[in-house]
């Protein structure tokens, strides 16, 4: 019916997409898009606040041919930011057991507490891989963690554009460009970590930081 919904795909077909999509031949290795957490956030269906209980390697279907294994990950959830109209307490997570599949390995039986993000299949289990935003929680910001309550969620009408070389210009009213990598010659620098692209009553979106307007350095760059 046009209009309807898409149903969330299966974790065990999620992971088949996953060994398709990888090319034959490239070794142990998982590549990702670069995007800013502003972005990972507003594409995630569900963001939450958690620490490692446990992990136990399981099957990845109830089907006995199937020789695939995912890792999961018992948690102990402290809070969500995002994802309450599909979950309301996350128990575990999944994760594709191999690394070139994108696997996450993170800390079990610790003190430490990650961020997360991630979809929820139609089975209601939640998939989790390096391609969303995991961080240990002591790593994010001031800004971040209050972005994550608020702004965030708010701006997701926003664009952001990644920057690789000079002149990098604006194409549309609702876009921000991020320079970290032409900077700071890394993708999660100090606009990441510290400024949100915020939409303005006009349409237009800029970055922000609290109430500070945007730095002059970032300005600066995407001048021809």
């Amino acid at each position: 019916m046009p209009g309807s919904p898409r149903p969330a795909p299966s974790w065990a077909l999620l992971l088949r997409l996953l060994a398709l999509l990888w090319p034959p031949g490239l070794g142990e290795a998982c590549s990702c898009a670069p995007a800013h957490p502003q972005q990972h956030i507003c594409h995630s269906a569900l963001v939450i606040r958690a620490k490692i209980s446990s992990e136990k390697v399981v099957s990845a279907s109830a089907d006995p041919a199937d020789t695939e294994k995912m890792l999961r990950y018992e948690i102990k959830q402290i809070k969500m930011f995002k994802g309450f109209e599909k979950v309301k307490d996350v128990q575990y997570i999944y994760t594709p057991f191999d690394s070139s599949l994108c696997g996450v390995k993170l800390e079990a039986n610790s003190q430490k507490q990650y961020l997360l993000t991630g979809q929820v299949l139609s089975d209601g289990k939640v998939f989790i891989h390096l391609c969303n935003y995991i961080e240990p929680w002591e790593d994010l910001s001031l800004v971040q963690r209050e972005s994550l309550n608020h702004h965030y969620h708010l701006n997701c009408a926003c664009q952001i554009t990644t920057c690789y070389t000079v002149p990098c210009t604006i194409s549309a009213p609702n876009e921000c460009l991020w320079t970290d990598w032409l900077l700071e010659q890394k993708l999660y620098g100090y606009q990441a970590q510290h400024y949100v692209c915020m939409k303005h009553a006009d349409g237009t979106c800029s970055w922000y930081r609290g109430h500070l307007l945007l730095r002059k350095e970032f300005v600066d760059i995407i001048q021809p």
